[in-house]
């Protein structure tokens, strides 16, 4: 019988997609996952579904758009294990509309897709750190996109070199933000056992994608898995794919 405690794990918006098949994973490599989400059916329901498979999960509410929720989060985590081993910042929105230039689309959107891909994540991560700080090898997990990478939105042959792409701004510019934090966070718990990454699922088909991509759901979590199951002597601070450094 091993003497190391489970791994506790909080994924944020694991009610479906993506989110969702990362909580499967790490249940299945013994890791015991909260799944969280900003509507309580959702996420309980998605909970339910997974401990049919006698995986080890449990439901939690929190809308990382509201400081309540996610301070009242965090609170219900140290309640109940006193420590955080894993956060995979998942929860993010793609709300402009493809086909539209750039300076087209409103300014509306730029704010409400920072308040969840970028403000919701940092707050998010600031309310859980005393309980990562807890764990003896805390991993922070940001899911970002190739989307972020401005040597990628600046290579002609690449495919964010595209009309498509290019009508997605705001959702860029967060990602690339959250990779931004992700390296100053990591800089800052250079010390510490804690490792903080983010990561490019790959083009996957999911519903933010409307179904379009080139990765089945299961393949596109596999990166956000790996990170989050990494050993002592894995990087922080790095961006990447599928074992791949990602261009910045």
């Amino acid at each position: 019988m091993s003497t190391h405690p489970v791994k506790i794990a909080v994924v944020t918006g694991a009610n479906r997609g993506m989110g969702f098949e990362i909580a499967r994973q790490l249940a299945d490599n013994g890791v015991r996952v909260v799944l969280a989400g900003r509507n309580r059916e959702a996420v309980v329901e998605a909970a339910k579904k997974l401990r049919g498979s006698d995986l080890d999960v449990e439901a939690l509410v929190l809308d990382v758009t509201k400081t309540d929720s996610i301070s009242a989060a965090a609170a219900e985590i140290e309640s109940r294990y006193g420590r955080l081993d894993i956060l995979v910042n998942n929860a993010g929105i793609r709300i402009e509309e493809y086909g539209k230039q750039p300076s087209e689309q409103p300014l509306r959107q730029w704010h409400e897709t920072f308040d969840t891909n970028l403000f919701g994540l940092v707050e998010t991560t600031l309310a859980f750190l005393p309980l990562i700080r807890k764990s003896t090898a805390g991993r922070i997990v940001n899911v970002s996109s190739l989307l972020g990478s401005l040597g990628t939105h600046s290579d002609p042959s690449s495919y964010a070199y595209s009309p498509m792409f290019k009508s997605l701004p705001a959702y860029s510019a967060s990602k690339s933000a959250v990779n931004s934090w992700t390296v100053h966070l990591a800089y800052e718990l250079r010390e510490t056992p804690i490792k903080v990454n983010a990561v490019h699922p790959g083009y996957t088909k999911t519903e933010m994608n409307e179904g379009a991509g080139d990765l089945e759901i299961p393949d596109g979590a596999r990166t956000s898995v790996s990170m989050a199951l990494l050993e002592s002597d894995g990087p922080s601070g790095s961006y990447v794919h599928m074992g791949d450094v990602v261009p910045w």
